[in-house]
């Protein structure tokens, strides 16, 4: 009779590889047990905080043996903070793991078995690269930072290895200059941005203005503030732009998900038509002041929830020669992929931050006509386990 598991446990085991959502996988008395903040190649003391079946989630409580890929964290609250968990790993093994954890997703949820290689475009920063940042304030017990590890609670944090320099700057003189007693909530959110040396910061109870900044990525100029979205690791927003739109053209081009028109821009360089569609409505204002300063007019944007877009416009654009979507990390909606199944562009360019959602509606479209001409990811996001991934799909003739 095997022996009954329980929460407490004590088990000695092997991480055998970094599986998604970054925890090490390894093998104990009848159970597949998930280890957070491990290493492939650790031989580790842990403990059970958590039974489904046969399946544990486990605390390392003592590394007996470190793996060759493990190295120090820089940040002072690693471990603790819910941001990042990748940092007890060299880099070059983090690259590796995210690669792992396309080919997983893409084998494990989408059914694919994709042979060629996937290429990890590394970024030149793996610290000091976060151009963006939401710090979370306990304005009774005078704290600004980050979310604790499975909690809601808040780590009073002086230092972010991974900001850049400015929004560190930035963190810095929060700490020393906030005002707590002007705050009416127990708890307040603070987003801020940078880009080309200026900042922008935005919080429902600061009075002062949110400033718009700019970058330029590709000779073409995007404005946009923290309210906005735009990506967060600026050494590698031109590699992103390349591998997304890369050598496409022809008459008709659509970019979903568009907001500030990050690829749109490009797009309107290579395609007669381009439409843009965009549930957030500061993304939009921003996206048509980017193409009006880009002097484009061969683009038109829709203020509407993608799906709902899709559903009174595809007889609109059949024969469409190109479509990019760029999707939040929480994904598309079923019916969405289903519309631009319907549609069959002829080209799609699929942008993802999220490997398990990206292999969920590349099953849908690799069983409904399209096949995947390439691969490619990039390390926009360093020292943890996300992982952006560009796959370009073709029709089947």
């Amino acid at each position: 009779m095997s022996k009954q598991s329980k929460i407490g446990e004590l088990l000695d085991v092997r991480i055998e590889k970094i599986v998604p959502n970054g925890f090490g996988l390894a093998f104990a008395e009848n159970l597949t047990v998930f280890v957070p903040l491990s290493a492939a190649g650790d031989r580790l003391r842990v403990r059970v905080n958590q039974l489904k079946g046969k399946t544990a989630f486990a605390e390392i409580v003592e590394i007996i043996e470190p793996s060759g890929e493990r190295t120090k964290p820089r940040c002072p609250y690693f471990g603790r903070c819910g941001g990042c968990d990748f940092q007890q790993l060299q880099y070059e093994a983090q690259l590796r793991a995210k690669v792992g954890i396309v080919r997983d997703c893409l084998t494990r949820i989408g059914r694919i078995n994709y042979e060629p290689e996937i290429p990890i475009i590394g970024s030149p920063n793996d610290y000091e690269y976060r151009s963006r940042a939401a710090w979370h304030v306990d304005t009774r017990r005078k704290k600004i930072g980050y979310f604790q590890r499975k909690s809601h609670d808040i780590i009073d944090v002086e230092i972010c290895p991974i900001l850049k320099p400015e929004l560190q700057q930035v963190l810095t003189e929060l700490r020393e200059t906030i005002e707590w007693e002007s705050f009416w909530s127990e708890t307040v959110e603070i987003e801020s941005a940078t880009a080309d040396g200026a900042v922008s910061i935005y919080s429902a109870e600061i009075i002062e203005p949110t400033e718009e900044i700019s970058f330029t990525a590709s000779g073409e100029k995007y404005l946009f503030d923290a309210t906005s979205f735009f990506q967060g690791n600026p050494f590698l927003i031109e590699k992103l732009i390349e591998a997304a739109v890369a050598d496409a053209t022809g008459d008709a081009a659509l970019d979903l998900y568009c907001g500030v028109g990050l690829f749109t821009l490009p797009l309107a360089r290579k395609f007669e038509t381009v439409v843009g569609v965009e549930g957030y409505d500061k993304a939009i204002d921003y996206a048509e002041k980017n193409i009006e300063n880009a002097r484009l007019a061969n683009v038109k944007f829709y203020r509407e929830n993608v799906g709902d877009w899709l559903k009174e416009n595809s007889e609109n654009f059949k024969n469409l020669d190109f479509l990019l979507l760029d999707p939040p990390r929480s994904g598309t909606e079923k019916e969405t992929v289903e519309q631009i199944i319907k549609l069959q562009p002829k080209e799609i360019s699929y942008v993802s931050c999220e490997p398990s959602i990206l292999a969920r509606d590349l099953k849908m479209l690799t069983e409904n006509n399209y096949s995947i001409e390439s691969i490619v990811a990039l390390d926009l996001f360093p020292q943890t386990h996300h992982v952006e991934t560009i796959v370009r799909l073709k029709v089947k003739k």
